[in-house]
């Protein structure tokens, strides 16, 4: 493990390893995307197919009526939102007046190592940060960038997933320490090197925060791959980040009700594959995982205020792509987990998610990266591994405002969910679901209802309710 304190915004680096051959630039590619949209006004594009929850690439004059009901995704802060209008949508603004925003608490990033390809494929996290922080009036991102393997120093080499999770937790819990922990960018070739990576990010990640957050570096796919001595290894180290008071969240994934392939890799570059059918994905399926699905949301424009979700799945996604739905249903390998007694819906098995938020790429957060040079082009969040940081960065929030790591939260979420306060602290998400499809070929989902329901969990968040109580009964 290698760290160097740099000047500047508040940066630690390690060695990043060099993405070997033609098969690693081609998952760069895919969970970025090729086009990129301008904060100004440039010709018109569409957007590029990318892997799980990725941020996608968008054309710049796009007509403002996508955020109204087209599919095509936002474009610019005035059809994305912005970071405040997504704070007033989900409850977080009320809390950062108060001083809650994270402060003394780490999120904890694993993420793919990048070496340096041609332009505009990879950006400067760093340069990023400062303007994301610029364009919305944020404080000074707090970044550390950590490695255990060797390799050139190129630290701060970032493709888009990488940006939408660390600006999304930022825009969460602007006082919080993100820091990046460097994963081989072959890690998704393959069931096992999956798992190394996903055991080695976890013991990694639990000794640098509180609050670990899985997107796309992470991902095992469909419960399926993997056999139970492999179970066996993921389970030890997540029962190891539990006793440690650390916080796993994971995308539930972007193909509905359908789970990945064992090579992942297939998933994220958009290739078409058989899906396995109804499944559910590792991480998220684990039960010492919270789980995060995702929404539509509708918000003001002008304010930001709330105005409903749905669950996200088509329209607002791509048929026979990566990109269509929020993962969930229920597990073949996990029994239910007392945590989800009672809870109407849920059978003997684990069912996943657990919570949601927005993550349809029409409804995204703004994102701002860069291709040199200074220049911000506008992106939009989107997919799963939007919301996996959003709670990672709510959870950073509960933190502090607990005044100790919660560690394992899923029993009190669901404790809150079970009570007479469940409408203040979540938004009952009770319209949409998780189909899919891959034409010919049709995978039916599970319909949003009210309460839990395997599309949505319990719901995406209202804070300002849900902190003081999560941090309660956590700490209970």
């Amino acid at each position: 493990m290698s760290m160097l304190e740099l000047q500047g915004v508040s940066t630690t680096c390690g060695q990043r390893a060099r993405c070997p051959g033609l098969r690693a630039m081609a998952v760069a590619v895919a969970v970025t995307g090729m086009l990129v949209a301008a904060c100004g006004s440039g010709p018109q594009g569409g957007s590029a197919t990318t892997g799980p929850s990725a941020a996608r690439a968008v054309a710049a004059t796009t007509p403002p009526a996508a955020a109204a009901g087209a599919t095509g995704d936002c474009d610019s802060v005035t059809t994305c939102y912005t970071p405040r209008q997504l704070q007033v949508a989900y409850g977080i603004r009320p809390l950062l007046g108060r001083g809650i925003d994270g402060r003394g608490q780490t999120v904890v990033l694993p993420e793919f190592a990048e070496s340096q390809l041609s332009p505009p494929l990879v950006s400067d996290l760093r340069q990023d940060m400062v303007l994301f922080d610029r364009r919305f009036h944020l404080p000074a991102a707090r970044l550390r960038v950590v490695s255990t393997f060797p390799g050139p120093v190129s630290p701060w080499l970032a493709f888009g997933e990488e940006v939408l999770d660390a600006e999304m937790v930022h825009a969460v819990a602007p006082g919080a320490t993100i820091t990046i922990v460097l994963v081989k960018p072959t890690s998704l070739d393959n069931t096992a090197a999956a798992i190394t990576a996903a055991v080695a990010a976890l013991r990694v990640g639990m000794s640098q925060g509180g609050i670990i957050s899985l997107s796309a570096a992470g991902q095992i796919g469909g419960e399926h791959c993997v056999t139970p001595a492999q179970v066996a290894r993921v389970q030890a180290a997540l029962q190891s980040a539990a006793s440690r008071h650390v916080t796993v969240v994971a995308a539930s994934g972007d193909l509905g009700a359908a789970g990945y392939p064992c090579d992942v890799f297939d998933a994220l570059t958009g290739r078409r594959f058989p899906p396995p059918g109804r499944e559910v994905n590792l991480l998220a399926a684990d039960p010492l995982v919270l789980g995060a699905g995702g929404t539509t949301l509708s918000a003001s424009h002008a304010s930001g205020a709330y105005l409903g979700e749905i669950a996200w799945g088509l329209p607002y996604g791509t048929p026979g792509g990566s990109f269509q739905a929020s993962g969930g249903g229920f597990s073949h390998l996990f029994a239910r987990p007392a945590y989800q007694d009672a809870i109407p819906g849920i059978g003997a098995t684990r069912g996943v998610p657990d919570v949601a938020a927005d993550a349809a790429g029409h409804t995204g957060m703004a994102l701002v990266i860069s291709e040199g040079g200074g220049k911000a082009y506008i992106r939009n969040s989107g997919g799963t591994s939007a919301t996996a940081p959003l709670w990672a960065g709510l959870v950073a929030l509960a933190d502090q405002y607990a005044g100790h790591h919660l560690g394992f939260v899923n029993p009190a979420l669901y404790r809150i969910a079970r009570g007479p306060t469940y409408h203040r602290a979540f938004h009952d998400i009770t319209s949409g679901s998780n189909t899919v499809q891959f034409p010919p070929k049709t995978i039916t989902g599970y319909q949003a209802a009210p309460g839990w329901d395997p599309v949505t969990g319990l719901g995406s968040p209202n804070a300002q309710g849900l902190i003081p109580l999560l941090a309660r009964y956590a700490s209970s």
